[in-house]
């Protein structure tokens, strides 16, 4: 593959491009099922619950694990408190997943408040291009965060899986607007003459 005529950035280009159609798959398939966590949301949230505490659970295992093979008194400790901490935490969401489900949005509506304040404050602070709609997204963001937390225990019920949905449909919104631009790239020489 390589000669005097050969250009790396144009056959990495090229492979990108001639791989949009799995990019456009997988676009399709998270605006799918980003509409299906919607539309179920609450099998969604328990199931987002679910796997959170296993990985949690999962990597608490393995940390313990590790932790023994440490040579030094400072890592085992170290490695235990963290094993600690992940498997006690994935194994009461496993165990509680209604109680996890209204902490996780407990955690979300607080963070949108604080995240939200922070970014609509800062923007007007620093008044960047287009600082207005970093601030209305932050005051947006307040907002969703209150009505969040006004609605417990009920919206713990649903919102991380809306979340998780929504969440899903912008990144596949995202991932087929890519598989449409690299389909449409130019074709090789066009690379070589920029």
């Amino acid at each position: 593959m390589s000669g005097p005529n050969y250009d790396p950035l144009t056959a990495t280009m090229e492979e990108i491009r001639g791989s949009w159609g799995w990019f456009m798959f997988l676009g399709i398939a998270l605006l799918v099922l980003g509409m299906a966590c919607i539309v179920f949301e609450v099998s969604a949230t328990f199931t987002t619950v679910l796997v959170f505490g296993w990985l949690l659970l999962i990597s608490g295992v393995i940390q313990l694990i590790q932790s023994f093979r440490t040579g030094t008194w400072s890592g085992f400790f170290l490695f235990l408190l963290s094993a600690l901490l992940r498997g006690i935490t994935g194994y009461l969401l496993v165990r509680y997943p209604v109680i996890g489900a209204e902490a996780l949005t407990l955690v979300l509506g607080s963070f949108f408040i604080v995240g939200g304040l922070f970014r609509a404050i800062g923007f007007a602070m620093a008044k960047l291009p287009r600082w207005g709609w970093a601030v209305f997204s932050g005051v947006v963001s307040v907002v969703l965060g209150i009505m969040v937390l006004w609605a417990m225990p009920i919206t713990s019920l649903w919102f991380i899986g809306f979340a998780v949905g929504v969440d899903m449909i912008f990144d596949g919104a995202a991932v087929c607007a890519f598989a449409s631009a690299i389909h449409h790239l130019p074709l090789g020489s066009a690379f070589q003459a920029a």
